[in-house]
């Protein structure tokens, strides 16, 4: 199979019905689309009724090219990650697996217009940030929770404002940027660089004033974003964890217990900003994003050097610094329910802290002349206790 056909099959699939988000090529059925949240077959000429076990195969493997990597991912994990672009009409991001003995492989389908700020409706701190000139700012938050659509809009604004060189290290490449004021060059994993500490290394030899590593997933690129962040370098990434306190506990718990407090010392030193996101269903279709955010102050600073404690916590500096442009999980979930974008069910659901959420909807309600829960006067149970993880 050639990349002529790929393409003419990835032409036809995305023709046959409006807004398609995923392409399905899994043996023994037929090619399939995911349009409006449902998997619908899709007829080609010549017509296939059942993808057999050889068209899977060797459709994956013209995907993977000639790339050793992402080859012996797929025979050593089970699995690999590409991006496949289909001239200037789409591009994809690939997952190609093993099941049953067999080939799938899913083309997500990628925006190929670059998101703003504005156009994302993200709050102001974003342009602080967009303006910070070293430092580390991190996005955090589980897989498919916009992250990588967040940093994008941020590098987006700095393109439109700034006069730098900026390279980035990504797996795979996702948003294509323009050069505009900054000069963009965009590295892919197996592609171009073999790990991310690889490139992270060579990208200070490359005279970059911002850098994005698409995650620090080891000690080691933790380390290096670290040096880079002291050296006058703005680095952006991405971590797995609950919220924006989690994400420097995680940092932390990447080195050795005697190595901590040294590394506390440079958290505390290099940390802007964190972010820590959650995909809410929003009422009349379609999702929204509730954002945690953490900006360094004295008080932040503090929590990082000594460690948190049953009287100082994150979620309490964070609760409190709205002066600073931070906000709790639910203090933005509680904004969107006041505003009726997302339900009561909703909120309850994605909160941190369903006492919070409690009291919050018991007001606004108020505010509304509606009747509020009958929790006025009940025992409350400590917060500890309260915590979900809203995923």
């Amino acid at each position: 199979m050639k990349k002529t056909e790929i393409d003419y099959w990835i032409t036809a699939l995305l023709e046959a019905h409006p807004n398609v988000s995923d392409l399905n090529i899994t043996v023994g059925k037929t090619l399939q689309v995911e349009s409006a949240g449902v998997l619908v077959p899709v007829e080609v000429e010549p017509p296939i009724k059942e993808l057999t076990p050889f068209q899977t195969e060797v459709f994956a493997l013209n995907l993977i090219g000639k790339n050793k990597r992402l080859l012996a991912d797929l025979v050593t994990n089970g699995s690999c990650d590409l991006s496949y672009a289909l001239s200037d009409t789409a591009r994809f991001r690939v997952n190609i697996f093993t099941q049953k003995g067999y080939i799938t492989t899913v083309l997500r389908r990628l925006e190929t217009k670059v998101p703003s700020i504005e156009g994302m409706n993200f709050p102001p701190a974003f342009a602080k940030m967009a303006r910070e000139l070293n430092g580390l700012i991190i996005f955090t938050g589980a897989t498919g929770t916009g992250k990588t659509t967040s940093l994008a809009a941020l590098l987006n604004r700095i393109n439109e404002e700034r006069s730098v060189h900026i390279v980035t290290l990504e797996d795979p490449i996702e948003y294509v940027h323009e050069h505009r004021k900054a000069t963009f060059n965009q590295r892919e994993l197996g592609n171009d660089f073999s790990n991310f500490a690889m490139g992270m290394r060579a990208a200070l030899r490359q005279a970059p004033k911002v850098i994005l590593v698409g995650e620090m997933r080891d000690r080691e690129t933790m380390e290096i974003g670290l040096t880079a962040a002291e050296t006058g370098h703005l680095v952006l990434s991405t971590l797995h964890t609950i919220d924006a306190g989690q994400a420097i506990n995680r940092a932390l718990g990447m080195f050795e217990q005697e190595e901590q407090p040294q590394i506390r010392n440079r958290l505390a030193d290099t940390i802007r900003w964190v972010v820590s996101q959650r995909l809410l269903p929003r009422i009349g279709g379609g999702r929204i994003a509730a954002m945690e955010i953490l900006c360094t102050s004295l008080r932040v600073k503090d929590l990082i050097l000594n460690g948190e404690s049953e009287e100082k916590t994150y979620y309490n500096v964070i609760k409190s610094g709205s002066a600073l442009q931070m906000r709790t999980f639910d203090q933005h979930i509680l904004e969107l329910f006041a505003d009726g974008l997302v339900t009561e069910e909703t909120a309850i659901t994605y909160c941190s802290y369903r006492n919070e959420i409690y009291r919050g909807i018991d007001r606004i309600k108020a505010t509304r002349g509606e009747a509020t829960s009958s929790l006025t006067g009940l025992a409350m149970e400590e917060q500890e206790e309260e915590k979900k993880f809203g995923f």
